[in-house]
């Protein structure tokens, strides 16, 4: 069963209220998986028609950090390292499908894997990403009703 993560207000890649931002909602859709299904409009392409690497690169870090975000205890994360590889260009105005899961957990740690696909299954673009904990002093001085972060009404 899939439900619904949290967004924020002003994040460039899930903030509901960002101007330039891509509005992105996630599902959880498994222990340590999370999806989302996202067109990319053309005011983020590089070439007409392909989306921005640098805004690939966003969509895969944002769908590789959620993936310890969903249960009772969501676990925030900075990234430390994203390793990219392009497979494909990846078009604007086309829905694609991203899934983003836990490779390994460790205490302070998590690897893992994010893949956009197209429509038809194909892998346009995927990464792994290593994720540290955001240190416990500085959560503390973080207010996630200031940031927006919540889950805003949606149809799943």
């Amino acid at each position: 069963m899939k439900s619904l993560q949290p967004n924020s207000s002003m994040c460039f890649a899930c903030g509901l209220d960002s101007k330039i931002g891509m509005k992105m909602r996630f599902y959880n859709s498994g222990s340590g998986e999370v999806r989302a299904d996202y067109t990319v409009n053309d005011e983020f392409q590089g070439y007409p028609g392909i989306v921005h690497g640098g805004v690939v690169a966003a969509m895969l870090d944002e769908v590789t950090a959620r993936v310890n975000l969903g249960g009772d205890k969501p676990r925030f994360m900075f990234t430390a390292r994203l390793n990219i590889r392009y497979r494909q260009h990846v078009p604007t105005g086309e829905k694609l499908h991203l899934v983003g899961k836990v490779v390994d957990s460790k205490r302070r740690t998590v690897v893992a894997q994010g893949v956009i696909y197209n429509l038809n299954g194909e892998v346009l673009a995927e990464a792994e990403a290593l994720l540290v904990d955001i240190p416990e002093k500085e959560m503390k001085s973080l207010d996630p009703e200031e940031l927006g972060w919540r889950v805003y009404a949606a149809e799943i």
